[in-house]
């Protein structure tokens, strides 16, 4: 009797399981993660290097940042494009490589929108206009009229060809009527140290890459590209208020793996960086490189893309900027 009992009682058990739903086991990964910075020393690898360690944490595999600069971040997003959609291969993309470059090299290794998968669009800024210190003007006005007086006289840095620093000169000086030579670099680091060292005399750049040599007197902060002006700068003007109407520019910074990326994976990697993002440590410490946090969902970053595409196209066809 008791055997009977058993047996009924395991049958039923059976049953039950049998009946039960699936729970789905959340992707995770089965080696080392690469987080890939198609450029030298900027903000995008600032956030990159943010991000590592807490996302190892999260998701128990060592992650490790890799710069591949070149090409204005081509090179870098080809290499991921092309790397397999495994979730373990991811990209740290910003308006040049996703949006600009498209537009402004005549052939492209990737598609954007169709070789990369978005998982977040990360945080966003406006930039701001900055001076070397031995530069012999102050203000963006006196920087307008003197680059007016003398056309060619004075050259920007850009962080790299087809990026926001270098296309938002171009869209000044075709606003303003200025004549400026355009000296791209590989990255923030090497611009910023030009820019220091009055070889450039000025650039547009994201406050993160600037904002330490602004406190200590050592750049010039002439106007920022924002629609208001910063809280922390309260009386540096807007290049909207001196004027120009229509100058208004964004940079920004966003996550993204190879296209063909499981869907799975994609979503895990969404709400775990979400999640650090979103931490009051990491919200604060960006805050305090004068970014906005975004953390987007991947379908909103994917239409941000197109977005910013159809905008920075625009720009590079009424600049006639192109890749040099």
């Amino acid at each position: 009797m008791m055997h009977r009992m058993m047996a009924a009682g395991l049958a039923a058990t059976g049953l039950m399981l049998a009946g039960a739903p699936t729970v789905a086991q959340e992707w995770a990964p089965t080696k080392p993660i690469k987080i890939v910075v198609p450029i030298v020393g900027s903000t995008n690898d600032a956030l990159a290097r943010l991000i590592a360690p807490k996302l190892q944490e999260a998701l128990g595999q060592p992650v490790v940042v890799e710069n591949k600069p070149g090409a204005g971040g081509n090179i870098g997003a080809d290499f991921v494009a092309k790397s397999p959609p495994d979730g373990h291969t991811l990209l740290v993309g910003y308006n040049g490589p996703l949006a600009i470059n498209p537009s402004l090299f005549a052939k492209m290794p990737y598609d954007p929108q169709k070789d990369l998968a978005p998982i977040t669009l990360a945080v966003k800024t406006p930039q701001y206009l900055v001076a070397g210190p031995a530069a012999d003007f102050s203000t963006a006005k006196e920087f307008i009229a003197k680059a007016k007086a003398s056309p060619g006289k004075y050259s920007y840095a850009s962080v790299a060809m087809g990026s926001a620093s270098h296309l938002t000169m171009e869209m000044l000086k075709a606003a303003a009527g200025i004549s400026v030579t355009h000296v791209p670099y590989k990255g923030a680091t090497p611009a910023v140290t030009d820019l220091l060292g009055g070889n450039v005399e000025v650039a547009f750049m994201v406050p993160g890459n600037v904002q330490q040599f602004v406190v200590q007197g050592r750049l010039k902060l002439l106007a920022t590209t924002g629609e208001k002006r910063f809280r922390s700068s309260p009386n540096v003007p807007t290049l909207i208020e001196l004027g120009y109407r229509d100058l208004e520019a964004t940079g920004w910074v966003g996550l993204l793996a190879p296209a063909g990326t499981p869907k799975p994976i994609i979503e895990r990697y969404y709400r775990e960086i979400a999640k650090i993002l979103n931490s009051p440590d990491m919200t604060a410490r960006l805050h305090d490189m004068e970014f906005e946090v975004i953390a987007s969902t991947p379908d909103q970053f994917a239409t941000w893309i197109a977005s910013e595409s159809r905008k920075w196209g625009a720009v590079v066809k009424a600049t006639g900027a192109k890749a040099e």
